[in-house]
């Protein structure tokens, strides 16, 4: 029996723990293993914590005691606590049986529930042999606003999210945490797995499968950084600020290089989107601050997206690299139809290889160097279009004005940029179809988000009227502009002419993009007629 005891635990910001009765030993992490004492009473018991590195300091009640009646309701163990964590409130309740004839073969109930940072824990479960702190199994339900809030509470890495709310099965064997068999929301998605945290070492590793039948593309939207805007029942209305293609919100390294892991997740299908993904894979690996991603892969109703990326959080300003490979999509899905009737069809491939340092997506992209080419190897243009490519007045305007839906052949288009400090120039840009051969140049700023490019065109055919002056594209990547730079008058000839000196150039792009892809389709032809 124990009158009004009083403990103070105490960690500084070093990690140094005031109830670490041997600190120059390595801390195992399989729990406590206190002696069974088969009848204890604790009357009026304090506990306070100081928790200095994650700023989290509480003040709890304990008693223990003996039913005074079958109609006792408070016989049995408590602890009530409040506090704070970063300056937000925080609160902690655990209860259990009375300590009275206690066995070792005999499970201990037990119930948790822990608030704070913006999350609830609740458990409900036993202790499977009781004072053995290093061995239980529960039901643990998991609800908050952001599951990397989750940190703070528990120490575990995890991406940010939207609203979610989980329900698994939650069991400790030493070392070893598996929380199994989860289900639930995040977001308007459902997600099911397993989760194991175990101690290798002095490290913590963590090992997950996830997966979603249904996922809204809007909730993964937030894993790379965007600010989702979430109603008041929890769903996700909008994927970020708008107009922010490419998200700023900063990796936190720091969390990085305090845990190794591994993630596999898949979506077997995808809820409507405007890009029309369908199903989606990804894979992880952390060791020591470095971060692996592949698969990152993403199936659209045409075409794929697939890559791989690393990220070195080692220093403080994390350095990455990326390759993304486009194969298969469907311009139409990229070039909005005019009248009812696409502007263009075919598939479009390319590829994206960057790297640079940078916190978030839009920093990296801001300071990379590398390169980004697309090549659509063949395809359909309306007439119209294909003809003002040349800016031919006469062709272009009249069926742009009676509506013809005719369509022209695209034999080729190529565009390939260089790309250093966050700025990409066009090295090759070339479309090549059955009446315009046009020819463009510019630059894509990937830190203002914004594009430059001009595009002069010859006609293959004689034309009575025709207005030689580029074709511009500018502004926002989200919405650019299409004008005509009547101020600059090209000079006819020519571009037919310097087709023979971009072989070269297209030939080792077509490799680059996709080995075999100069003999596909009419890029060959292109070629092999320049040749």
């Amino acid at each position: 029996t124990i009158r009004r005891p009083s403990v103070h635990l105490i960690e500084d910001g070093q990690g140094r723990r005031s109830w670490d009765l041997r600190p120059d030993q390595p801390d195992d992490g399989r729990g406590a293993k206190l002696p069974v004492i088969h009848r204890l009473a604790i009357h009026e018991g304090r506990l306070t914590l100081d928790e200095q590195r994650r700023d989290m300091k509480l003040d709890a009640m304990i008693t223990a005691r003996e039913a005074r009646s079958p109609r006792d309701g408070d016989s049995g163990f408590l602890l009530d606590g409040k506090g704070t964590m970063n300056g937000a409130p925080l609160t902690l309740r655990v209860t259990g049986g009375p300590f009275v004839n206690i066995r070792r073969d005999r499970p201990y109930a037990f119930t948790a529930d822990l608030a704070g940072a913006g999350s609830r824990l609740q458990a409900k479960g036993s202790i499977t042999r009781p004072f053995d702190l290093g061995r239980f199994n529960a039901v643990l339900t998991l609800e908050g606003r952001d599951l990397a809030d989750l940190y703070l509470l528990t120490g575990i890495t995890t991406p940010n999210t939207p609203p979610y709310q989980l329900s698994g099965n939650l069991s400790r064997d030493g070392s070893l945490f598996r929380f199994a068999d989860f289900s639930g929301r995040v977001g308007s998605s459902d997600l099911s797995g397993s989760l194991e945290v175990n101690r290798i070492g002095q490290r913590r590793r963590v090992d997950a499968e996830l997966s979603s039948r249904s996922l809204d593309i809007d909730d993964l939207s937030a894993v790379l950084g965007a600010r989702p805007r979430v109603t008041s029942g929890g769903t996700v209305a909008n994927s970020g600020t708008p107009g922010k293609l490419l998200p700023d919100a900063p990796l936190q390294t720091d969390r990085l290089r305090t845990m190794d892991g591994s993630l596999s997740y898949r979506a077997g299908s995808v809820k409507a989107n405007a890009l029309d993904i369908r199903q989606v894979r990804l894979g992880a690996d952390l060791k020591d601050g470095v971060l692996k991603l592949n698969p990152v892969s993403f199936a659209f109703n045409r075409g794929e997206l697939n890559g791989t990326a690393r990220i070195d959080a080692t220093r403080s300003t994390p350095y990455s690299a990326v390759d993304f490979r486009l194969s298969g999509y469907p311009l139409e899905s990229v070039i909005p139809a005019r009248g009812g009737a696409p502007t263009v069809t075919g598939r479009v491939l390319g590829r994206a290889k960057l790297e640079g340092p940078g916190a978030s997506v839009h920093d990296l992209a801001a300071n990379s160097k590398g390169t980004i080419s697309l090549v659509a190897p063949q395809g359909r243009m309306r007439s119209a279009f294909a003809e003002l490519l040349g800016i031919n007045v006469g062709a272009g305007v009249g069926k742009l004005l009676s509506g013809d839906q005719s369509t022209a052949d695209i034999r080729c288009a190529v565009a390939d940029f260089t790309v250093a400090g966050g700025v990409a120039t066009s090295r090759t840009f070339v479309i090549d179809t059955d009446v315009v051969l046009a020819k463009g140049s510019g630059t894509i700023d990937l830190g203002a988000v914004t594009l430059n490019l001009g595009i002069d065109g010859e006609s293959k055919k004689p034309r009575l009227l025709r207005v030689w002056a580029p074709i511009t594209v500018s502004g926002p990547l989200t919405s650019p502009r299409l004008g005509v730079d009547v101020s600059a008058v090209a000079t006819q000839g020519g571009l037919v002419g310097a087709l023979a000196t971009l072989v070269a150039p297209v030939a080792a792009l077509l490799g680059f993009v996709d080995p075999g892809l100069a003999e596909d389709a009419d890029c060959g032809a292109l070629i092999a007629n320049a040749r």
